[in-house]
């Protein structure tokens, strides 16, 4: 097997200009602007996962850098290391040092900088006054209110909203065609709605259902993600349910961190389950209200896991 096949295909398929970005087209035409100017802001794109943040932050920074993107950018995640010395040392260094000749400035983007602390805030906004003559910022979160008001007020904020059914169908159809899979477009709207429109989680789906030989339809699609995790998902309902707290959340963090189930998707699930068991009306009323409660805060921005713990515990207090 060649590395070309090998590749993972949010990689292999990622878009490098930003002609070729799907969705946000308002957002994608304001970039361009900075791209064909050669010059920008400081940049915050804020939105869910899946919808091109990243994917968009690359593409600007290689149109504006052009031959000078290799050593003229730099990308960073916020979450593997959020430490206030982090952006004293790493960061700031960075920043610092002089661009190179032929480009105006370098680019530094800052990925998950809503898991950074309020701290290492402070100091990267710091960094970012000083020496926003040699270096720019793309920061890139998630969830605006977790970014402190005065790094948003020294950017231009960009937000980014879920891609369409439509946008996601054809990028799948696109891909499908390339790697010469056999598919319906059931199958890829069938991608679409267990993932709500995040394109990465889509992307890895479709070459799921590739490496393992399955043609693109409903029916493959449904099983391929039920062996994935939908049983995790039961187990973690029955054992709420049966009041073992501990044992529930153990299973609940292997969903998230070792089979990397975004909450959100952990709490639609549960949802799906909770609607279709044979639990008593009364029960499935309690626990509704509790995902109800848990869906608005991991809008408002709340920790994943920290929202999905307390439903848990929630669950498992219920009186049968």
């Amino acid at each position: 097997m060649s590395s070309d096949e090998e590749m993972i295909w949010t990689e292999k398929y990622r878009p490098k200009k930003l002609d070729d970005l799907v969705g946000n087209d308002a957002v994608v035409l304001r970039l361009k602007q900075f791209a064909r100017q050669k010059n920008m802001p400081h940049c915050l794109f804020i939105g869910p996962a899946g919808v091109g943040k990243t994917t968009a932050a690359i593409c600007l920074s290689r149109d504006i850098l052009g031959e000078h993107f290799r050593e003229g950018y730099l990308e960073l995640n916020a979450s593997s290391d959020n430490r206030i010395d982090v952006v004293r040392t790493q960061i700031k260094d960075y920043a610092r040092t002089t661009t190179f000749s032929g480009i105006p400035f370098k680019i530094l983007v800052l990925d998950e900088a809503d898991n950074m602390t309020p701290e290492a805030q402070q100091a990267l906004r710091r960094t970012m006054e000083i020496y926003s003559n040699v270096c720019r910022f793309i920061l890139i979160a998630n969830y605006s209110n977790r970014i402190i008001e005065p790094i948003q007020s020294r950017c231009a904020v960009f937000r980014f909203t879920r891609l369409s059914k439509n946008d996601v169908v054809e990028r799948l159809r696109y891909i499908a065609e390339q790697e010469g899979l056999k598919y319906d477009r059931e199958g890829l709207e069938a991608i679409y709605d267990e993932h709500q429109g995040d394109l990465r989680m889509c992307i890895n789906t479709l070459q799921s259902l590739a490496v393992l030989n399955k043609k693109v339809d409903k029916q493959n699609v449904l099983e391929v993600l039920g062996s994935v995790y939908l049983a995790d998902i039961s187990q973690i309902i029955d054992l709420s349910l049966e009041g073992k707290f501990n044992d529930a959340r153990r299973k609940l963090q292997d969903v998230l961190y070792l089979k990397a189930i975004p909450p959100e998707d952990v709490v639609r699930q549960i949802y799906r389950e909770i609607v279709k068991s044979g639990l008593p009306d009364k029960v499935k009323v309690e626990v509704l209200g509790y995902l109800g409660e848990v869906e608005f805060r991991l809008v408002q921005g709340s920790d994943g896991e920290v929202q999905l713990d307390a439903l848990l515990a929630k669950m498992a207090s219920i009186k049968k």
